[in-house]
């Protein structure tokens, strides 16, 4: 059956009134939200910035002027992709402007037929089509295809190296990806300049917005690709042998003709040509502006190679080119406590997402370190995510590493105006102009190094790989056994931003810890301080025995997942010994907001508690001490006491047996009046004696695997190919949380409530078990 031209159509016309009761605010929608459009310059030329102002305000809207609902933060359009059945990705490809007639005859008369792709297709078709068409994008299979990228590059750089400017889209970027895609799909190189024109009018006619003038051209265009896709279809049938994914695709269909149908075939063969390159040149473009942009960050690149594949996926996040998908309720349901209704349109903006600082800490700055940059939603998420993500990586890490190489000085041209194509789902600019001196071309001195090459590994970059240099600038005593190490970068680089709550990671020798940050966000190096533990691992011996000023050490993040929540009534801060240094932190933006807070910092003796006069001379009487050696140690159940009643909010920072007597005393009080943070753990995620293998069902890929009893999930799943973010792997952080559909939970880890744990419904993939034979899980 068809999709009616690719869908049902959408309706633009602005309602009388409210379309729905339960808009936020009431009827009518906000004033933001009526003036929301996407295709205005301001929103093509920073969807992220536009939108700025529903993450803060309105995070699930109405836009009257588009007929969908709009989400913006990263949390809720993650949900969205995860949940393919009561969000359908049916209108995917939905034409925004309804066609006029005289474009549906222009259509008629090509057959056009568009049917269900991978990208528009619901459960159970979808999952069946994409296992049975995979193979050719697996890690291994797309190894072989380095070669060839490299040479076509080469050859393109070849040709404008010596010129001193260039527009990098005309130059390389549009027509390489093309290339590559065409080799991908088997398809043969024909036509460049008929593709680029079809590709275009695809896009305008699926996302844009024509006028009724353009509706003809687009339609013509449109129904010239749809013939051109059949034509090259009927020829590669003809080729038994062919290599490729679409002789793949063809041999799939003999063999499972009811998965892999004609009709299937045909608008697949028309969609992915589009799809396999249009949102390479995009994202390409897009990353090479951005990296530009920031000098001190290009010269960092271009002193060191083995950067790009993070500085990538940064710039993914940054500035993908697939800016929003759409989605169809198919029930009434909830977004971020917004009812949706039944038939409801989305319209979920990756874009905005992607800056999202309740993810990403310091959402909008370009930081090529950040080791959460891979956690983007440029892709899409769980079983609807790009197939071709790694093939897009593995061309964007070859054009930038050649051009940084062979072109280190090149640099963006002044006074250039950059457009980009009205239509909801694709940005980049449609050219970008650079320029250099060629006498100063390395390669003149040094002819070798046009055939220097790095390769890096398919796929994402291992967040334990990405690590900044840091220099310690000054080091001072804070207390009995704590040292305060004031870090800065090397080269003068402003360091991330942070807020309260935020940890690094520090590498010093053999030795990575994480030590909350406790200076001034706004200062431009960070602030740690480290507790001297004769009976720990070592890291913080080394620090104080031969850490010096002056010394470079290696350093991730900064990340938050000890996020103060600014806006409670009250906030109660709790510090044990070296859990002062977030908690203080937090007292401090608290002050600096005027909020309602008080803190008790609980220590041993006073000598050996950091921060302990500071605290007293900036917060006066909204500080207390708990010396146990002063006879004032602290009585935390009337610490607590009442703090259900008030709505305040717990922070709490220090050792176990302190965090554990907290959360038997606020068992019984609201969900989430508690957050505290742990930064070393018992045995309890480790390995332990009486462990036994489990299985998992992994829902979305359609895989089932074995957890042996030495192994962790998160080893296994990585091992088979499926993504999942982590950062500590101590069952700390959160990070690597996964869905659990079916199956009892031996929880491990430090993040869950006891409510949560009760509820089943998750765990965290690197310290967690089964507590049967199996897990189902949403993977």
């Amino acid at each position: 059956m068809t999709d009616r031209l690719a869908g049902t159509e959408s309706n633009l016309q602005t309602p009388s009134g409210c379309p729905v009761h339960a808009a936020p605010g009431g009827c009518p929608v906000s004033t933001q939200a009526q003036a929301f459009d996407p295709f205005a310059a301001e929103y093509l030329a920073n969807p992220a910035a536009a939108l700025q102002w529903s993450r803060d305000q309105e995070p699930v809207f109405f836009s009257p002027q588009l007929g969908y609902w709009v989400v913006s933060r990263y949390e809720d359009v993650k949900a969205v992709f995860r949940d393919n059945v009561t969000f359908s990705p049916s209108i995917a490809l939905e034409r925004v402007v309804p066609p006029s007639d005289e474009a549906m005859e222009t259509l008629k008369r090509y057959n056009y037929q568009m049917n269900r792709t991978l990208v528009n297709e619901d459960e159970p078709a979808h999952m069946e089509r994409r296992r049975a068409l995979m193979e050719h994008f697996l890690p291994e299979n797309l190894a072989a295809k380095e070669d060839m990228i490299r040479q076509l590059t080469r050859q393109k750089v070849d040709a404008f190296v010596d010129s001193g400017r260039v527009d990098l889209v005309e130059a390389m970027l549009w027509e390489i990806p093309l290339t590559v895609a065409l080799h991908f799909l088997g398809v043969p190189k024909e036509d460049m300049d008929a593709l680029k024109e079809f590709s275009v009018a695809h896009t305008v006619n699926t996302w844009g917005k024509p006028s009724p003038e353009q509706q003809l051209k687009v339609a013509d265009a449109v129904g010239r690709f749809w013939q051109y896709a059949g034509t090259v279809l009927e020829k590669m049938r003809r080729e038994p042998d062919g290599t490729g994914w679409m002789h793949h695709a063809i041999r799939m269909n003999a063999e499972i003709p009811e998965v892999v149908t004609d009709s299937y075939l045909h608008s697949m063969m028309m969609a992915i040509i589009v799809a396999g390159h249009e949102t390479t040149s995009l994202a390409s473009t897009n990353a090479l502006k951005l990296l530009l942009s920031d000098r001190l960050v290009w010269e960092r690149i271009c002193k060191t190679p083995e950067l790009i594949p993070n500085a990538i996926e940064e710039c993914l996040r940054l500035e993908g080119s697939v800016v929003a998908w759409r989605r169809r309720a198919t029930r009434d349901t909830e977004i971020a406590g917004v009812a949706i209704p039944a038939e409801a349109k989305l319209l979920i903006v990756s874009a905005s997402a992607n800056h999202d600082s309740r993810h990403f800490e310091n959402g909008d700055f370009l930081d090529i370190y950040r080791d959460s940059a891979a956690e983007h939603l440029t892709f899409g998420y769980g079983s609807h995510q790009c197939m071709g993500k790694n093939f897009a990586r593995l061309e964007m890490r070859i054009f930038i590493e050649e051009l940084s190489r062979r072109l280190p000085h090149m640099r963006l041209s002044e006074d250039q105006q950059f457009s980009y194509l009205p239509n909801l789902a694709f940005r980049g600019p449609q050219q970008l102009l650079v320029e250099w001196d060629p006498a100063l071309n390395p390669e003149r001195s040094d002819p070798a190094l046009v055939d220097r090459r790095v390769s890096f590994p398919i796929g994402a970059p291992s967040s334990k790989e990405i690590a900044r240099t840091v220099r310690v600038a000054d080091i001072t005593e804070a207390a009995d056994g704590i040292r305060i190490l004031h870090l800065e970068d090397p080269d003068g680089l402003a360091l991330p931003a942070w807020s309260p709550g935020a940890h690094v990671d520090l590498v010093a020798g053999e030795f990575s810890r994480k030590y909350s940050l406790c200076g001034n966000p706004s200062d431009p190096g960070y602030t740690i301080a480290v507790l001297r533990e004769d009976k720990g691992r070592g890291g913080s011996r080394f620090i104080h025995d031969k850490v010096t000023k002056g010394m470079t050490l290696r350093l991730r993040g900064p990340k938050n997942y000890f996020r103060l929540e600014e806006e409670a009534d009250h906030h109660l801060l709790i510090a044990g010994g070296i859990g002062i240094t977030p908690i203080i932190a937090m007292a401090d933006r608290l002050k600096q907001l005027g909020r309602h807070y008080t803190v008790h910092y609980c220590g041993r003796k006073r000598t050996a508690m950091a921060f302990a006069e500071r605290l007293l001379a900036e917060h006066g009487a909204r500080a207390v001490l708990h010396v146990s050696e002063e006879g004032s140690g602290a009585d935390l159940a009337s610490i607590v006491a009442g703090c259900g009643k008030s709505g305040a909010r717990i922070h709490a920072c220090g050792p176990a047996r302190l965090l554990d007597s907290l959360g038997e005393l606020c068992a019984n009080l609201p969900e989430g009046t508690l957050r505290s943070e742990l930064f070393v753990t018992d045995a309890s995620g480790a390995a332990q004696p009486g462990d036994t293998a489990f299985e998992i069902e992994l829902e979305d890929s359609d895989l089932n695997l074995t957890v042996p009893a030495g192994q962790t999930l998160l080893e296994v799943v990585r091992a088979a190919g499926i993504d999942v973010p982590s950062d500590c792997e101590e069952g700390l952080c959160g990070s690597c949380e996964v869905r659990v559909l079916d199956g009892g939970v031996d929880h491990r880890d430090r993040v869950l409530s006891a409510s949560e744990r009760a509820e089943g419904g998750r765990m965290m993939a690197c310290c967690s078990r089964a507590k049967g034979q199996k897990l189902r899980l949403a993977l």
